[in-house]
């Protein structure tokens, strides 16, 4: 019970975050900066935590849970970038494109990124 609670925690926290973060970068242009933002961050984010072995090793297997799956989990969001994109394609075909190839391709390297930087990380608290 004290995960489910711990995740519930943390999926508030990374679902207020990603309104905050709404509120501050969505303009009416239609091009929705803050899901990109948060997806990106969030691809950087999992990646640096699941591979930094010292973090996992130090926070409890619960607080863990509550960064990754609530938090990280709640902050990105799958569902709101395909809703985004089709409604681009309807109006931006070249926008919504560009969106997908951004978040995709962007993702993954937010993901390399933050997989090194914990590797270099671990590295050099381990000595």
């Amino acid at each position: 019970m004290k995960l489910y609670l711990a995740i519930g925690i943390g999926g508030m926290l990374g679902a207020s975050s990603r309104y905050g973060i709404s509120l501050l970068l969505d303009t009416n242009d239609g091009f929705p900066f803050s899901t990109l933002l948060v997806n990106l961050i969030g691809c950087f984010v999992l990646a640096y935590l699941l591979n930094h072995t010292i973090i996992k090793q130090r926070l409890s297997p619960h607080i863990f849970t509550a960064l990754t799956t609530g938090v990280i989990g709640s902050f990105t969001t799958f569902s709101a970038l395909a809703v985004e994109f089709v409604q681009l394609l309807g109006s931006h075909v070249v926008a919504a494109i560009s969106y997908l190839l951004i978040t995709f391709v962007g993702g993954l390297v937010f993901s390399y990124l933050g997989y090194q930087v914990s590797t270099k990380d671990g590295k050099q608290v381990a000595r």
